[in-house]
């Protein structure tokens, strides 16, 4: 198995249409600025009510992503992780 370090950031994602699209939003937005994401963790849900009906999702997310050897940001021109 190989030996992996990660580092793990805590975002929020959002969305009108529920739970799963606003996971989806931020690991979408996530994986624009991050390499290396593998994993996710929900930390927590909420919503809003507008009307006596969900009007928005929010879910807080933890992300993982492996941190490059050396060798690798430097093969690659990266910074660890991160762009």
């Amino acid at each position: 198995m190989s030996e992996h370090t990660y580092r793990v950031t805590e975002i929020v994602g959002s969305s009108p249409e529920g739970v799963d699209a606003a996971v989806r939003n931020a690991v979408d937005r996530a994986s624009r600025t991050l390499r290396h994401l593998d994993w996710f963790e929900v930390t927590q849900i909420r919503g809003a009510i507008a009307d006596g009906r969900i009007a928005h999702w929010q879910v807080g997310l933890k992300v993982g992503f492996r941190i490059e050897d050396v060798e690798d940001a430097q093969a690659t021109g990266g910074t660890g992780g991160t762009e």
